[in-house]
């Protein structure tokens, strides 16, 4: 049986200052020589040093064997399954945080009415003045949230020159929608998908969200929320910008450099910290 020693836990790389996600598709997970390697329907060969990789994304055509599961598990290197260019996500392994300190700090501030309030009112203050915050109750700020999305998108399209007729989109009918809808549409499931890895592996609760309350990852919309407009929304305009005909993979591809360029893994865990302090 190949055998992969576990990494002192002194010496595991925090999951900020670990690399971004490393997606793969169409190939084989499994450990020889003592690591984890990769092996490619293309006959690529990889090896992997899990160890320094924040979250590996599998997607479709991916088989990964115990060993391999083992070994990231080993590395608290958490494995997420996703769809094709991880437009969707699927399932996720066990979190690999050694405590449930964070999951009981969310749902403590979930169950208090107050400090449910006042994390909603501090994801608003990176909207809007911390005034209007505070005179404007949740139920309103949620209003003048839906209006300011609005104005992006048509701040967005004159920007970069794509016309913009208003958000639509069928998720049961995808050639309903037109060219720019779709690659929001994109956009935002890939974000969606990094950020529930990210809120998972940090062990909090994806199911309690603080300004959303419905679905089953409404904290992953809430803090997804909070970088739409320097990442989903750029990325979609810009890439309908350069080609009025671009695909999904033109846009992810735009996605994934403006993730990287505003350091969104390193971003994110401090965020939902302050967040939820």
């Amino acid at each position: 049986m190949p055998i992969f020693e576990k990494p002192p836990l002194e010496t595991l790389v925090p999951a900020k200052d670990r690399w971004t996600p490393l997606y793969l598709e169409h190939g084989r997970l499994e450990v020889d020589d003592s690591s984890v390697k990769w092996i490619g329907a293309d006959y690529t060969v990889l090896r992997i040093p899990v160890a320094t990789v924040s979250v590996l994304m599998l997607g479709p055509g991916t088989t990964v064997t115990h060993a391999a599961v083992k070994a990231c598990s080993d590395s608290n290197t958490p494995i997420c399954w996703v769809g094709e260019e991880g437009m969707r996500f699927y399932a996720f392994g066990v979190s690999p945080t050694h405590d449930n300190a964070r999951a009981r700090h969310h749902g403590a501030v979930y169950a208090s009415k107050k400090k449910r309030a006042e994390i909603a009112r501090r994801m608003f203050r990176l909207r809007f003045p911390n005034d209007v915050v505070t005179k404007k109750s949740i139920k309103e700020l949620r209003g003048m949230e839906g209006k300011r999305i609005k104005g992006l998108y048509e701040e967005m399209g004159n920007k970069y020159g794509v016309t913009w007729k208003g958000r639509f989109y069928n998720p049961n009918n995808w050639d309903l929608a037109d060219n720019i809808n779709r690659a929001i549409s994109a956009a935002n499931a890939s974000l969606y998908a990094l950020c529930t890895a990210i809120v998972c592996a940090l062990g909090y609760l994806p199911q309690l969200g603080f300004i959303h309350t419905s679905g089953t990852l409404p904290f992953v919309f809430d803090i997804a929320d909070i970088y739409k407009p320097e990442t989903t929304l750029e990325a979609a305009f810009h890439a309908l910008s350069l080609n009025p005909e671009a695909d999904e993979k033109d846009v992810l591809k735009l996605l994934k450099q403006r993730i990287e360029e505003r350091r969104l893994l390193q971003r994110i865990p401090r965020d939902i910290e302050e967040l939820l302090k």
